[in-house]
């Protein structure tokens, strides 16, 4: 099941980065929990349960603040009952114009081919200085 659960998490972020956001909310169990990093600033609705909580509040102002948000995967491992994901983001903000290029780990649980938690660490100063201009 693990190798599976890998699989899972890379197909997920292979459709977002085909903008196939829909596919993406169906890969998601109903109650997930999503949880940003501390003090990234969407972390002002932890946890984000549901689906739909995750699409308003992290997905729709990712695409409506900035100009593009990339990750760059580059590992995805297997971690008994987590998967684990390490990469980088790459972004431009609409507002400052400043890019980050910020490391990041990802923890997904799955049951059933779903997943029911995800738990976001990243490099939250880059981000924060790219909202706020500094």
């Amino acid at each position: 099941m693990s190798q599976e659960n890998v699989t899972t998490v890379r197909n997920l972020y292979d459709l977002f980065a085909k903008g196939d956001v829909p596919t993406v909310l169906a890969g998601f169990d109903p109650e997930i929990e999503w949880n940003e990093a501390e003090n990234f600033p969407y972390a002002d609705g932890n946890p984000y349960i549901g689906p739909n909580a995750v699409l308003e509040g992290v997905f729709m102002r990712l695409g409506s603040e900035w100009d593009y948000w990339k990750l760059d995967i580059g590992e995805v491992l297997d971690a008994g009952e987590s998967v684990v994901a390490m990469g980088r983001y790459q972004a431009k903000n609409k507002t400052t114009g400043k890019e980050i290029n910020a490391q990041f780990a990802h923890v997904w649980k799955l049951r059933d081919g779903k997943a029911v938690s995800f738990q976001q660490y990243a490099d939250t100063q880059q981000v924060v200085d790219a909202v706020s201009g500094s």
